[in-house]
């Protein structure tokens, strides 16, 4: 057995006793004719390890769920600690739905991770704070996400700026001047913003549009005229982009009600890579101004 093989061998026996409590071991039990080893009498076919306890099966069904609520009494207690720590010393909007608690609990209970744990903590609080921040899918599509996701989730918001303009949270892709009649190509000559540059490659965004926090499809602005202005604010910086010249579009990803909402958990600056990247982008059809916004 390679050393490979027998570390994965220990890595399973220590997730199996960690989870039912007794280690599985080798039946010393003599081999059974071939004719015998088929199958049991329910249909299935023999292993030659065994559970390395004289209890009833019953029994350890019971000490498992014990170990199991244990868990996730520890997880919820944890959660809640957090969200104490992360609530602010404000006036709330209100109690939070009693049903939206009930369910926040049952949703967040098998959470062990720290760094989810936390994500949990800020929904809770948020929650106090203002009620009805927080969907109950919002909650759905957390329970369901894998640290992975959550780190992507991250670093897109560093990309992710809010638009005044029509309440919305956005990753700006690049733009194209709109093609006149005379013109029919002009479309082809897109200026697009190489994501990867700034740390973000596009399974990032696949992972993202896969659990419903961006939506699939690539959206493009009204059609913006000189010197009209579109304010992005990332945290603690606006970037005021003016068009140069007519009939400028930009495309975008734009993130979901779920995805902002989540999002809000994360506060992240701008990806220092991704704003020099828009403003050399940007740079020949549209005046980039950046302003540090006052805490």
């Amino acid at each position: 057995m390679t050393v490979k093989a027998s570390q994965a061998k220990i890595n399973l026996a220590n997730i199996i006793e960690s989870k039912l409590g007794y280690a599985i071991v080798k039946s010393s039990a003599p081999r059974a004719s071939v004719q015998n080893e088929s199958y049991d009498a329910q249909g299935r076919s023999p292993v030659p390890f065994r559970i390395n306890s004289e209890d009833s099966v019953f029994t350890r069904a019971q000490n498992r769920q014990q170990r199991l609520l244990i868990n996730q009494q520890q997880n919820i207690e944890a959660i809640m600690a957090m969200a104490v720590n992360f609530c602010p010393d404000v006036t709330s909007n209100g109690q939070p739905d009693s049903d939206w608690v009930e369910r926040f609990i049952a949703l967040c209970e098998d959470t062990s991770n720290e760094s989810m744990q936390k994500l949990w903590a800020k929904i809770l609080a948020g929650e106090t704070v203002a009620p009805g921040t927080f969907s109950i899918k919002s909650l759905q599509t957390l329970k369901q996400m894998t640290q992975r996701e959550a780190d992507a989730l991250q670093k897109c918001t560093a990309l992710c700026g809010y638009n005044e303009k029509d309440d919305s949270h956005l990753i700006l892709l690049g733009f194209y001047k709109k093609p006149s009649i005379f013109d029919l190509l002009r479309k082809g000559n897109k200026v697009s913003l190489n994501l990867g540059r700034a740390g973000i490659s596009f399974p990032d965004i696949l992972t993202l549009m896969d659990i419903g926090l961006i939506y699939r499809k690539e959206i493009e602005s009204g059609v913006l005229k000189a010197g009209q202005e579109l304010n992005l604010t990332f945290l603690n910086q606006k970037a005021m982009l003016k068009p140069k010249s007519n009939d400028l579009v930009l495309s975008y990803y734009k993130f979901t009600q779920t995805g902002d909402e989540l999002r809000k958990l994360i506060n992240m600056p701008v990806n220092k890579g991704y704003k020099q990247l828009l403003s050399s982008a940007l740079d020949e059809e549209f005046d980039v101004t950046w302003h540090t916004l006052k805490k």
